[in-house]
């Protein structure tokens, strides 16, 4: 007899996650899915663990990749003396991808019935930036596929658009994240090294107290958020006197 399949759907709380979560629960038996989140503490928007949990299908368990180490991303930040960039996003490996892909291995390990079979699940779609757009729908993963596993990874809503998105979680009969109605156009880190303007000046205006810490930190390891390079007062408050650094 084949084993199962197992789905595991990546879960960010945002509205692509949302969208892949009730699409696929749709088309695939519960016993074959399971959710999981990497939780950021104190960086994350308050109430996205509470809102997968209550958007999720209630019969489909959820599993935590908290960071081995305990630290969260300012500390590792300061630690660094650097904040990530976008061609070195440690803070998705470190943060995101890496304890999700510890965890699902435990997963597996703990449950042969799926005979290390494991789809990894994950929200990305051609339409948010360019090098999304190139990336392959479905692909083998060789750092994940040993140890008797065969592990693909999936973006099983590569093709939607913004529309498609909207479209699923209504049908779903949900809403979205709170920090979406406030303004954002998506939900990762409450601030972000790939933000735009507008969502930083309204991440600034909801989560003042986590602002004024990213403001000091910028200003204690000489280095900024924003590729920009500019200091996040610059951009959020529009101040022209600051130091670039």
């Amino acid at each position: 007899m084949t084993p199962k399949t197992l789905y595991v759907i990546n879960h960010s709380g945002g509205k692509d996650s949302q969208a892949m979560t009730a699409w696929l629960a749709t088309r695939i038996p519960h016993d074959q899915l399971i959710l999981i989140h990497a939780p950021l503490g104190r960086v994350e928007w308050p109430g996205t663990i509470e809102h997968i949990q209550h958007t999720k299908p209630p019969d489909v368990p959820l599993l935590f990749a908290h960071v081995a180490s305990g630290k969260d991303l300012l500390q590792r930040i300061a630690e660094r003396g650097k904040f990530p960039d976008k061609g070195r996003r440690w803070c998705t490996s470190d943060f995101k991808r890496g304890p999700i892909e510890r965890e699902v291995r435990r997963y597996l390990a703990a449950h042969p019935e799926y005979g290390g079979r494991v789809v990894n699940c994950m929200g990305m779609r051609a339409e948010e930036s360019s090098d999304r757009a190139k990336a392959q729908p479905l692909t083998l993963s060789s750092r994940n596929s040993k140890a008797g596993r065969t592990w693909l990874d999936w973006l099983p809503i590569h093709s939607w658009k913004l529309a498609d998105v909207l479209r699923e979680v209504e049908r779903a009969n949900q809403r979205l994240h709170w920090a979406y109605e406030q303004g954002m156009s998506r939900l990762s880190c409450s601030f972000c090294i790939l933000a735009s303007q507008k969502d930083l000046r309204t991440a600034a205006r909801l989560r003042p107290d986590l602002y004024h810490e990213y403001v000091a930190l910028e200003q204690r390891i000489k280095h900024t958020l924003s590729p920009s390079r500019k200091p996040l007062p610059m951009i959020v408050d529009g101040y022209d006197q600051l130091p670039i650094f």
